[in-house]
């Protein structure tokens, strides 16, 4: 069993559309972001409220493949500064509690499809999510990554400014036998190895269901027992039904598993923690009801 847990918060996108705030495709969360950020920064304060002591900027849908790339050249950088912003109230709001701010970092060309990763134009579309974040956030956070190449393009844009790193892969749904998988098809041991060698602070596995982050936790903990690294694990599953290869965010809005309520994802939290997980929360799916469970069976 590891040291203290550190509770993140759960799901921006499904959070928004559940409260009736403006919610789309293709924009997801973002459209919140500009036409009523308001329920942004209210979903950033219940999940807080609920024991989430890192919140997460919502900027994940801040790219072209969301926004279209006339209102992503426009105002990337802009909503990027806001999505920061409206984390960092909140957080400031939450006085002592020492709530964190992550940065938001996302799959620059579609969530779930590493094959559509473009290697040359990756560092246009992240410059203006770093710099709207910059001065905003505790953490850097490059989420739902589905190959090595993903990340290794946003360390490389990332700023020297001496914050944490952390690094979340996102794995193949429908792979519960054999080895846990990016869905670049990648091993979780040389994600494992990526993650120390990029000086990542903490390695975590996201928008997956929940059944196939236990191989990745086990997996990912024999490679940094072998090599001696100080990296925190951790998971943050979604409550979606298994998603195929060719899935992309902005397909349409899956309906939620009904098993993964607040109790139902508890039991899979227990089993995560149990083996090693140091930091946990929620994708997709995963609100701030679930946190207040977590919070009081877990911390």
């Amino acid at each position: 069993m590891p040291g203290a847990l550190t509770l993140l918060d759960g799901g921006m996108g499904r959070e928004l559309a559940r409260r009736g705030a403006p919610f789309r495709q293709p924009e997801w969360s973002a459209l919140a972001l500009m036409e009523a950020p308001e329920h942004v920064q209210a979903v950033h304060e219940d999940f807080i409220g609920a024991g989430a002591r890192v919140i997460t900027t919502d900027s994940y849908a801040l790219v072209p493949f969301h926004l279209g790339e006339d209102i992503f050249a426009a105002q990337a950088r802009t909503l990027a500064d806001r999505a920061g912003r409206l984390a960092r109230a909140a957080a400031d709001d939450a006085g002592s509690a020492g709530v964190r701010v992550a940065g938001s970092l996302p799959p620059l060309f579609g969530s779930y499809r590493p094959d559509l990763f473009d290697a040359e134009r990756a560092p246009e579309v992240l410059a203006p999510l770093v710099a709207g974040l910059s001065g905003h956030v505790d953490l850097w956070l490059a989420e739902t990554q589905g190959s090595l190449a993903e990340v290794r393009a946003v360390k490389a844009g990332l700023p020297d400014d001496g914050l944490p790193f952390w690094i979340s892969f996102t794995l193949r749904d429908e792979q519960e036998d054999g080895p846990a998988a990016l869905r670049s098809g990648e091993s979780v041991a040389e994600a494992a190895e990526t993650a120390v060698t990029l000086g990542a602070a903490a390695l975590l596995f996201n928008c997956s269901r929940p059944e196939v982050m236990g191989a990745a936790l086990a997996e990912a903990g024999a490679v940094v027992g072998r090599l001696g690294a100080e990296l925190e694990l951790g998971v943050y599953a979604n409550a979606f039904p298994p998603q195929p290869e060719d899935a992309t965010a902005n397909d349409g809005l899956d309906e939620l598993r009904e098993d993964l309520g607040p109790a139902g994802y508890l039991s899979w939290a227990e089993r995560w923690r149990e083996q090693g997980a140091a930091i946990i929360g929620g994708c997709c799916g995963i609100g701030p009801e679930h946190l207040e469970v977590l919070r009081e069976r877990l911390s």
